[in-house]
């Protein structure tokens, strides 16, 4: 099994969900985040805005799916969130253990 990452745009997340919607998705989970990467020195470009030298606002979108899917739903989201910009996402895919315990 591997869990994958997904760190995109806030606009770009409905769209990625959208398309994995008839993937065979173990679990899923979605949460807003704030960060930066390599547009860090660009954030000047935002300077009448609220994200003035601040964070900017990103979706999280964490999957598990089964070993031989990984690359099918890593296709799929960079398809729909690669817009060509800076500041696109990050996409990070991992192997899990098996075992899971639920309460």
């Amino acid at each position: 099994m591997k869990q994958i990452i997904a760190i995109v745009k806030p606009f770009l997340a409905e769209k990625v969900l959208e398309s994995l919607k008839r993937a065979p998705l173990e679990a899923c989970s979605v949460r807003e985040v704030k960060g930066y990467g390599r547009q860090k020195s660009y954030l000047d470009q935002y300077a009448e805005s609220e994200y003035s030298l601040a964070f900017l606002p990103k979706v999280e979108i964490t999957l598990w799916v089964d070993d031989t899917r990984a690359e099918e739903v890593y296709r799929k989201i960079v398809e729909v969130a690669r817009t060509g910009r800076m500041g696109d996402g990050k996409v990070f895919i991992m192997p899990t253990a098996e075992t899971t315990i639920d309460f």
